[in-house]
């Protein structure tokens, strides 16, 4: 589906095997000496299908566009490394890249195991956390064309300019586009319009949520009457949705509190008993990539809660305990 957002932007809506979110947004700006294409979908079939289709009907030429990745995850990142050429240019931070290599060279792989086992994660579903082919959007020969961007860097696309603003949290080098002169917010998976976007806690030293939280203040002040997210629809309630996330993340630190001043407990556990809008289902009843992804969500808590002097953690042979303080 193409969905004109203004004049020479367009939307391009591609499904993709996300149960939670259905489709990825990839944003197509046209311009008389190059194009800009936001975000390019998974590395499938059904994602290259859809995206030669909008460019055969938009009448764009590969050759002569230029591609901008939010941030590494699979689904905004993936396809570029089949539409891409030697000639092209990917504006991307530098620490996606980073994450990206990490993916493709298998080293995450006993990175996320010893998260699982310090969290408390049970072991027999450690091996069916990640599938045998969790690498393939990442899959490529040789070396991509990547042009590292930062914030404050500027992007002219025929008559749009974007200025690059480092929102990191949901990733750690995620990128937003902001259009000063239409008010125009392209956010990436920084804020959605009905979901709260995952922020995903590990291992390292990194605060993420505290990340996230900072960047959605500092866009708090931008000027913006239409926001262009990674999935789902465009929305206009840009400062509202902000306060709603950021109430939301308030909220769960509250809970997670409530829930380690009865005793100490895993990652897993305090995941295990946290509220989820889950429909009817039961913690026990969700699938186990589901149940890794709520334990990163609550380990980014925990770390958040950690910093901030609330809690504290000790070692419990292979496990991470926390307590209040």
């Amino acid at each position: 589906m193409i969905e004109e957002i203004s004049k020479n932007f367009f939307r391009i809506d591609m499904a993709v095997p996300l149960r939670e979110l259905g489709s990825v947004n990839s944003y197509i700006i046209r311009g008389s000496e190059k194009n800009l294409i936001v975000d390019t979908g998974m590395r499938n079939d059904a994602c290259m299908n859809a995206m030669q289709a909008s460019l055969k009907e938009l009448g764009i030429n590969l050759k002569e566009t230029e591609f901008f990745i939010t941030h590494s995850h699979g689904d905004h990142f993936g396809l570029v490394t089949r539409l891409a050429h030697p000639d092209s240019t990917i504006h991307i931070n530098k620490l996606e890249v980073g994450i990206i290599e990490k993916v493709r060279s298998g080293a995450i792989l006993s990175d996320v195991r010893d998260f699982l086992q310090l969290s408390g994660f049970p072991e027999k579903d450690v091996g069916n956390v990640l599938p045998p082919d969790a690498g393939r959007p990442f899959r490529y020969e040789g070396s991509l064309p990547f042009l590292f961007v930062d914030d404050g860097n500027v992007l002219d696309v025929g008559d749009y300019h974007f200025r690059c603003i480092a929102t990191p949290g949901h990733s750690r080098g995620h990128m937003s586009l902001y259009e000063p002169d239409r008010k125009m917010f392209v956010a990436g998976d920084h804020l959605l319009s009905d979901v709260t976007p995952g922020i995903q806690g590990r291992l390292d030293k990194e605060n993420p949520l505290k990340d996230y939280l900072s960047a959605l203040e500092r866009v708090h002040p931008l000027d913006v009457d239409l926001v262009l997210p990674g999935h789902r629809g465009l929305f206009t309630n840009f400062r509202e949705r902000i306060h709603e996330v950021t109430a939301h993340h308030r909220n769960r630190d509250r809970e997670v509190l409530s829930i380690l001043e009865e005793d100490g407990k895993d990652a897993y556990q305090v995941a295990s008993l946290l509220t989820w809008t889950l429909g009817s289902r039961s913690w026990n009843s969700l699938p186990i990539l589901q149940k890794f992804f709520a334990l990163g969500e609550v380990s980014a808590h925990l770390r958040y809660l950690e910093e901030s002097g609330v809690i504290e953690s000790r070692m419990d042979e292979k496990r991470i305990i926390y307590l209040t303080k």
